[in-house]
Parts: C-alpha cells; sequence; structure tokens
C-alpha cells in the first residue's frame, strides 16, 4: 500500500501519481492503422477477419448485424430482477438527461433592429461503443444510448463486441431495447472504429463514435481523428476519497477500493489531512478484500501498490488543492461540511457527496452521466451528457435600420483586417 505524506512527495513520486497509467500507445497505433486501411479497402470481409483474429469468433457477414430476435431473446431471456434493475436506472438517467436539453432555438436584440441566437438540432448520426473487454456493461449502454435518445439523434448505431458464442449479451440487448435502440453490430476494437469511421457493406458510416474502450479502439479513434469524431478521453478509471479527520474509516475503505478493482492500470487515492483515518481504514480494506474474487483482489492489490494509495496532507485545504490538481474521473467528498467543499473544487468529472453516496450509485442508478473524462482531462471535458449529441448554429438577423446602424462599424474593422470584398458588401450595399 502507497502511503505518502504530500509535504514528503518527491517531485517523481507526484508526477507519478498524477500521471497515472497513461501509456505509451503507439504500437497499438501502428496496428491500428494497418487494420485501419485493410478495413477500408475491403470492408466486411476484413472486419471478420479481424473479430476472428482479436476476438477469436467466427462470424458470417450475415450475423454482423443483430437480428431484431435476438434482442427479443435476449430481454426475455434476462432474469425479472436483473432487468427491472435496469428500467429503473433508466428512468433515473432519463429524468436527469432530459433536464439538459436546452431550448431548440432562442433570440434575443442585442441593439435596435439587430437579432442574434441559436438553433440547436441533434448529430444526424452517432456510434456508441460499449465494450466488453472485463464483462458486460448494460450500464454503459444505458449511459450513452439515453442522452442520444433524449437529444433526438436519428441514426443510433451500437458497436459492441461479440462474447466468445458470436453473440451479444443479454444485459447489454435488455437496456438496449428499454430505451429504444435497435441498430446493434457485434464489432469491437481497432475494426469497429474503422468500420463506423468508413463505412462497409453491413456497417453505416457515422460521423461521431462515443464510449470507453481498451488501448487498441483508443489508438484507432487517434489514428482516424480526420474521419470521425471521437468524443471526450477516456481511460483507465480513477478515483479521489477526499475525507477528512471526521470521516467513517468502515465507509472510507469500503469507497476506497471501488475504482481499483477494474484494473491493475486504475487508480483509486484516498486523500486527508488524517493519518489517523488512513491508519484505521487499512485493515478495514485488508479485510474486506477477503470477501472478493481473487481476480477482483489482485487488481485492487496492484492498484493501491502502483497509482493509487493514500496521500495525507496538513489541512483539508491542501486536500482540496490536490484534488483540483490531480483532476479526477471520479470523486466522493467525505467530510464533515461536504456542500461546503463543494465550491471549492473546480476539477473533476463527477463529486459525489457525503457518507452514502459511493460511486457504485452514479455508476448504475443515480442518474447523472457515469462515462467521463480521465487522465487530468477533466480541466477542460465535462461528462458525457445531452449536449455530446447535439450541436449549436448560431442565428443572426439585421433589419434594413439595424444594418445602416452598424454597417460603418463592420467596415472598418474589414479595413483593418484588410478583407476587400467583406467591406464592399456593406460599404455599396444599397
Amino acid at each position: 500500500m502507497n502511503i505518502y505524506k504530500l509535504s514528503e512527495m518527491t517531485s517523481e513520486q507526484k508526477d507519478f501519481i498524477m500521471k497515472r497509467a497513461e501509456i505509451d500507445i503507439s504500437e497499438q497505433m501502428q496496428l491500428a492503422k494497418e487494420v485501419s486501411d485493410d478495413i477500408k479497402k475491403r470492408g466486411d470481409e476484413a472486419v471478420l477477419e479481424y473479430t476472428a483474429k482479436f476476438d477469436r469468433v467466427q462470424l458470417t457477414r450475415d450475423r454482423i448485424k443483430v437480428k431484431p430476435e435476438e434482442i427479443e431473446v435476449g430481454y426475455n431471456r434476462l432474469d425479472d430482477e436483473t432487468r427491472t434493475s435496469i428500467e429503473y436506472a433508466a428512468k433515473n438517467i432519463h429524468d436527469f438527461h432530459e433536464k439538459q436539453l436546452p431550448e431548440e432555438m432562442w433570440f434575443t436584440e442585442v441593439d435596435k433592429g439587430l437579432l442574434v441566437g441559436e438553433k440547436t438540432t441533434p448529430i444526424v448520426d452517432v456510434c456508441l461503443y460499449v465494450p466488453r473487454g472485463k464483462g458486460s456493461f448494460p450500464s454503459v449502454m444505458l449511459m450513452l444510448g439515453i442522452p442520444a435518445v433524449v437529444a433526438g439523434v436519428e441514426n443510433i448505431v451500437v458497436v459492441t463486441p461479440p462474447n466468445e458464442n458470436g453473440d451479444v449479451d443479454d444485459a447489454i440487448l435488455a437496456a438496449a431495447k428499454i430505451i429504444g435502440i435497435s441498430e446493434i453490430y457485434k464489432v469491437g476494437g481497432i475494426q469497429a472504429v474503422a468500420a463506423v469511421a468508413y463505412g462497409t457493406e453491413t456497417i453505416p458510416k457515422c460521423h461521431k463514435i462515443i464510449g470507453p474502450g481498451n488501448s487498441y479502439a483508443t489508438a484507432a479513434k487517434r489514428v482516424l481523428a480526420n474521419y470521425i469524431d471521437a468524443g471526450l478521453p477516456a481511460g483507465p478509471s480513477e478515483c479521489i476519497i477526499l475525507a477528512d479527520e471526521n470521516a467513517d474509516p468502515e465507509k472510507v475503505a469500503l469507497d476506497w477500493m471501488i475504482e481499483a478493482e477494474h484494473g491493475p492500470d486504475s487508480a483509486s487515492i484516498l486523500v486527508t489531512n488524517s493519518a489517523e483515518l488512513v491508519e484505521k481504514a487499512i485493515p478495514i480494506v485488508e479485510r474486506q478484500l477477503e470477501k472478493i474474487s481473487d481476480k477482483r483482489r489482485s487488481f485492487v492489490n496492484t492498484v493501491f501498490s502502483t497509482y493509487g494509495g493514500a496521500v495525507i496532507t496538513d489541512s483539508l485545504e491542501e486536500s482540496i488543492a490536490f484534488v483540483n490538481e490531480y483532476a479526477p474521473e471520479h470523486m466522493e467528498v467525505m467530510t464533515e461540511k461536504p456542500f461546503e467543499v463543494l465550491p471549492k473544487i473546480k476539477n473533476a468529472g463527477e463529486i459525489l457527496l457525503g457518507d452514502y453516496t459511493p460511486v457504485t450509485l452514479c455508476n448504475f442508478v443515480l442518474g447523472p452521466n457515469a462515462i467521463l473524462p480521465t487522465g487530468q482531462s477533466a480541466k477542460t471535458y465535462s461528462s458525457v451528457s445531452v449536449m455530446d449529441f447535439l450541436k449549436r448554429s448560431s442565428v443572426g438577423y439585421a433589419s434594413r435600420d439595424g444594418f445602416e446602424m452598424v454597417r460603418n462599424h463592420a467596415y472598418r474593422f474589414a479595413k483593418v483586417e484588410g478583407f476587400d470584398t467583406h467591406g464592399l458588401a456593406v460599404k455599396d450595399r444599397k
């Protein structure tokens, strides 16, 4: 378990923690270029070959697209309890994202005879990337699909890697049916990104792809950035628990482990001004680790000895400063007065307040989107929202009187900036 005292950390230690698992994917990008070029040339044939090579699943062209009956079978085969939980989460996620919808159109008069405004329209088509690497992720289907539906995207395409039987997992199919998405393709990784960037005989070309993927999917997005909008950067999971001396060690310990179980490249850090809290929480973590699988226990132990652990500060203010510099994907505020801390948090993908709001709730059922910026990109990026599926057009109107009032101002700008025809358009206008 890494335990650092912030005032004594070396620059190398701090840089390592801040950088997290920001790995070099140049090799993956080289492969992504080769695979993408091949898919551009050979379409479905190449997609099927790479699915067999990378996913070890043999598909035929007529099986790439999920059939309507497959969705029905998956939905009906899923147990009632899980289906009910998906429906409950879908409602909360829908309600949250519906509140984000901007006005479809607005105008304001900036001066007499001068109207300006914005018109908001959905992106015409979007591809949702639902990963499968470490399990089935119906929550990702909900977090991507619901804001796309709420935004009014006309053509929603889903790509997701097939399971070992060449099918899509029942929970993902059920989530898709519940939110009203039916166009799903059994393809993942580089070949999925390339297929929707270029289009194949079976898989349609899309203008945007959004959703978390492995390093190969990420590499493909970078390689194909000129052909498709890849959305926000979403890398390995990360979380900070911000706690003070009043925090409950039991709850802190439970939540400290949450993001660490995602994988060995994740990060989970307890930041606190209380060394005593750390001392009390560590034995609880060790006890709780006995209750989880060997695989997840291995991930947690690896994270706590690499990109995670505890950072002990001299004050709550110093803890907050560390959080803002780190800019975590997820963060929990477990302090005596969390709502007083909230305004001081400047950089975080999501901020969860109090003793009873573990990341688990927001990952699945609370409503806010759990697909969040990672690797310090929370300093400039936001969580996935309906805005990722919308675009805005500026609108302007000048009446004749309004034009006469501003024409000389516009002409001066044109003259200063050296644009002759700009100037003529206002100077010579009758």
